[in-house]
């Protein structure tokens, strides 16, 4: 499975649904297999960073290093998982888990403020003054119950964003 000169079999497809929890059909994994097989250029089973940035509006996307450093080296079943994190058929504690590992940059278990500062740089650009991105962040850390000196487990952000409107949804054409 990843290769491109390979095709996916029954037991692949139902293999990479119980992985992915089901996220996806199986009319939508063989239309991400065949993505899949397009970004591996060199046929090796895994994409890599670079494979991945040939993608225009991933290499546009202001949180692509980010995603990167939980990209690079994905075999097919772990590329599927990866974007399960979009499908509307996820639940919201699965997409909050996924922007948790976004924001978990030094892989600790823990999200800090200036780890939430980061993202928000990164996102707002020179649209919003540093001054105002902490302002804002502060206020919603203390909105939540936190000071910006906390440092988040995975259980406060699920209490901060549990009950939000998180909308995370991308469509698998069907080829």
């Amino acid at each position: 499975m990843g290769n491109s000169s390979s095709m996916l079999t029954q037991y692949d497809i139902e293999e990479v649904q119980e992985h992915c929890n089901h996220a996806f059909s199986q009319q939508e994994i063989l239309s991400l297999y065949n993505r899949f097989c397009q970004l591996d250029k060199n046929s090796g089973g895994f994409v890599s960073a670079d494979e991945f940035m040939s993608v225009p509006e991933f290499a546009v996307n202001p949180l692509a290093q980010r995603l990167l450093r939980m990209l690079d080296g994905l075999n097919f079943k772990e590329f599927v998982a990866f974007l399960s994190a979009f499908s509307p058929r996820t639940t919201r504690q699965q997409k909050i888990e996924f922007i948790f590992k976004v924001y978990d940059s030094d892989c600790n278990g823990k999200v800090t403020f200036d780890d939430i500062l980061c993202i928000l740089r990164d996102l707002s650009g020179s649209f919003m003054s540093e001054q105002q991105r902490q302002k804002v962040l502060t206020h919603v850390f203390q909105e939540a119950g936190y000071t910006p000196d906390s440092s988040l487990i995975f259980s406060d952000f699920m209490k901060i964003f549990g009950n939000s409107e998180l909308k995370m949804e991308v469509e698998v054409p069907i080829d």
